[in-house]
């Protein structure tokens, strides 16, 4: 009996979480042959009950989402982030009126970005998905990947055999497909854990995300739209947290029960919010830096948490991501246009070339302000809320900083500018 013939794709992802179903949709709705892998079965990475997780998806990451047909899926409205408060302090103690606001209506017609539940995104993404006519996927299932100059042959666990011209990487920091690549990394250990949840509140949070900055590491408080299921009449509103503490602290922290992880988080917060609650599960991971040799191999290119690793201090992580989906589809979609070859070298070394600097410049961005704000040295506390009030009071720095935290920085143009894919031809 012979063996089937392979099914033949311009395109093959390697892990179908947020950034790699988001590249799958953005080519297949350009119409480039696309395939997507993932260990999990799709339906079951969605979940009905909030669980404390969700995304801060800054304005470009949007457009790049409403471009791909994933926004309109959304099953909820998300939350609009309309200002940033910034402060320095310390726990337990009022935050220093030395602080500083961004309003978006002073640089936009739009929010900051939208406060997202990480299950509406896992719906609109599986909605989006199934019924696409240039995308397979492949889920449950894993994969076997032999890559050569012509091109990758990609074995399944459920014996179909895909011949595709690019494979990418989208499975996270320990990506087997980079290590198979020998692709060396770089990495920071900052001895922090990260805990992610939510928690319901008295007072309504009118749109306003706080980072307070701590000794220990960063505390932000970021806006839900609610209030929804969440909370009851006394906690009528809600929030996510993301709170970076040293390892032995936050171990600690983990331990607690509801109402003793409530009263720790209300030190840090502070009371602009009333009484608080939290709600739904709580999440912790070590905190490093991560960043590759080089982003390709051949027929072979790495994208969100596979290729790079930042400290949640401006929660740009995943918003990295989707750069790296925007530049990586535009070159692909480009290269497939123009009837060459998607998973060439020299289009490989155009996504390189386009993403490496950024996200080397945010990666030393997010250090250095962890270093700088995470310690409870005198002199330089007074510094940076000094430097805080001034940028407050520079109009230009102050609008500068918040186009930044858009994502609308230099240079920004295609998906993440607005721009609508190419329809497919044919």
């Amino acid at each position: 009996m012979t063996e089937p013939r392979p099914a033949e794709t311009a395109v093959c992802i390697v892990g179908a979480g947020p950034v790699g179903a988001t590249l799958a949709a953005t080519l297949a709705s350009a119409g480039v042959p696309t395939a997507v892998i993932d260990a999990a079965p799709l339906p079951p990475m969605e979940l009905a009950a909030f669980d404390g997780r969700a995304y801060a998806i800054a304005l470009t990451s949007q457009r790049l989402l409403a471009a791909a047909g994933i926004w309109e899926h959304l099953p909820e409205t998300p939350c609009p982030i309309a200002a940033i408060r910034v402060a320095d302090g310390r726990p337990g103690e009022r935050a220093s009126s030395l602080a500083l606001q961004f309003d978006a209506a002073e640089v936009s017609d739009a929010p900051f970005g939208y406060m997202v539940e990480a299950r509406s995104l896992r719906v609109a993404l599986n909605a989006r998905l199934p019924a696409m006519p240039h995308l397979a996927v492949h889920a449950p299932a894993t994969a076997t990947v032999e890559r050569q100059a012509e091109g990758a042959t990609v074995r399944l666990s459920t014996g179909q055999t895909l011949r595709a011209r690019l494979v990418v990487a989208a499975e996270g920091r320990n990506s087997p497909l980079r290590r198979q690549a020998g692709i060396r990394t770089a990495g920071f250990p900052y001895h922090q854990i990260g805990m992610v949840g939510a928690f319901a509140h008295e007072k309504p949070h009118h749109n306003i995300a706080l980072e307070q900055f701590l000794p220990n590491g960063p505390f932000a408080q970021l806006p839900l739209r609610g209030p929804g299921g969440f909370g009851s009449a006394a906690y009528p509103h809600a929030s996510a947290f993301v709170w970076a503490d040293r390892t032995a602290i936050a171990e600690r922290m983990l331990q607690l029960d509801d109402a003793a992880f409530g009263r720790e988080l209300a030190r840090r917060l502070g009371d602009h919010l009333g009484a608080i609650r939290p709600i739904g599960r709580r999440w912790s991971y070590p905190l490093s830096a991560l960043h590759v040799a080089r982003w390709y191999d051949t027929r072979l290119a790495l994208i969100g948490d596979a290729a790079h690793g930042v400290h949640p201090i401006a929660g740009q992580g995943l918003n990295l991501g989707f750069r790296d989906v925007a530049a990586l589809a535009e070159e692909v979609i480009a290269a497939w246009q123009a009837g060459e070859d998607p998973g060439a070298p020299t289009v490989l070394a155009r996504y390189q070339a386009r993403r490496r600097p950024d996200t080397l410049l945010m990666l030393a961005g997010m250090h250095g302000l962890e270093r700088l704000f995470g310690n409870d040295i005198g002199p330089i506390r007074w510094a940076r809320r000094l430097g805080i009030a001034a940028v407050d009071r520079l109009p230009g720095l102050k609008r500068a900083f918040a186009r930044q935290a858009m994502g609308m920085g230099p240079g920004i143009t295609g998906l993440l500018a607005g721009q609508p894919l190419p329809r497919p031809s044919g």
